[in-house]
């Protein structure tokens, strides 16, 4: 038992130790420090009638592989209905090769990767991908290839929605794009640690119940055996069937202490190997699942002489830890384990005691009377 809480022990100590460490190795990776997302200032600039108008803001995020720097153009969407640009043949309203330009593209229908190489290929310095319909001016930080000197941002559905109606009424829209403010997302070192705790404690207890199974299994076993060498123990027993005139079965005879019934005639009992009896079908099941004397604790199995195998690393079994009294007590210790009751005495031998008792008494007295006289 002592080694059984011992391991446990250890596997609980080991259990969190593994947990620290995977704490500290995750605290030392430089995926833990967060990831780095840029915001993106928009200088965005169009002409209504003769006048100039301009909106400045910090309106989109850098993609996590997009150059950041500062970069100025002309915004071109692709042609046709289809603004998603998934196409590897869709083309830009591009203007003269002079000019800098940017595609804008809306999100959906293909990777962002697929997007940004559509939009390269013809000649775009930059892409620009406005978000889902439906979700406002959201943005988040894209995950895509890297593609050299060329910025990525994402922006707003709505802020592209008005950046194309304005295109598309033929306003000339041009932009500035300029490095923002750095932002740390920390989710990812959230959910790693999240995912190395929760895997660390499923771990532990599969190791566990799997421990435990193979303790269950081990001690079954022990049992199997126990019980094959109790049968074989029961047949060294001696039992007997009372009959009238037993001594059991007297007016002051004694009742079994596993049923609590007095003996009768024709009741079978088994005598152990401590000189208890009960009454056999009380208790043959109790040596069976026990293997000591219910009033003695004598073990059966060590008074008949059978060896039993006791394996290292498993909790000791009743049966086999069955050492606070031993088959062969003294005569006073039998008396305190409520043994049999002793063997009556004749009336003869009463009488002679009583007899013998007085004349005692009368010595005493004599010798007494003697002292006294001589001390007068």
């Amino acid at each position: 038992m002592n080694r059984l809480r011992i391991s446990t022990q250890k596997n609980n100590m080991t259990s969190s130790w593994l947990m620290k460490f995977s704490f500290l190795w995750l605290l030392s990776q430089n995926g833990c420090r967060g990831s780095a997302v840029f915001s993106a200032y928009m200088n965005i600039s169009f002409q209504v009638g003769n006048r100039m108008l301009s909106e400045l803001g910090e309106a989109g995020v850098f993609g996590r592989s997009s150059a950041l720097k500062r970069v100025v153009g002309v915004i071109v969407p692709p042609e046709g209905k289809l603004q998603s640009a998934c196409n590897p043949y869709a083309k830009f309203k591009k203007p003269n090769s002079t000019v800098t330009w940017f595609a804008l593209i809306e999100r959906g229908g293909c990777t962002f990767s697929q997007k940004i190489k559509v939009a390269v290929e013809n000649g775009a310095s930059g892409v620009i991908i406005y978000n889902f319909p439906g979700t406002g001016n959201q943005v988040f930080p894209m995950s895509h290839q890297t593609y050299e000197g060329i910025v990525v941002v994402m922006i707003g559905n709505l802020k592209g929605l008005e950046i194309l109606h304005l295109i598309k009424k033929g306003v000339y829209v041009t932009v500035m794009i300029d490095v923002g403010r750095k932002h740390i997302i920390w989710i990812n070192y959230y959910v790693i640690l999240f995912v190395i705790v929760t895997t660390a404690t499923i771990a532990y207890f599969i190791f566990y119940h799997i421990r435990r199974l193979l303790i269950s299994r081990i001690q079954n076993r022990r049992w199997q055996r126990i019980t094959i060498d109790l049968k074989k123990a029961l047949g060294q027993l001696q039992v007997r069937v009372l009959k009238e005139g037993d001594e059991e079965i007297s007016s002051n005879g004694d009742s079994c202490v596993v049923c609590f019934e007095l003996y009768k005639s024709n009741d079978t009992i088994r005598i152990l190997t401590c000189k208890h009896f009960f009454h056999k079908d009380c208790i043959d099941p109790w040596i069976l699942s026990h293997g000591t004397c219910p009033m003695c604790k004598c073990d059966i199995l060590k008074a008949l002489g059978i060896q039993v195998d006791i394996e290292s690393e498993t909790e000791p079994l009743q049966v086999l830890m069955s050492d606070e009294l031993s088959c062969n007590l003294s005569p006073n210790e039998e008396g305190i384990d409520n043994e049999l009751p002793p063997p009556r005495r004749s009336e003869k031998a009463t009488q002679v005691e009583k007899e013998e008792h007085p004349t005692s008494q009368n010595d005493e007295s004599n010798s007494v009377a003697e002292i006294v006289q001589h001390s007068l």
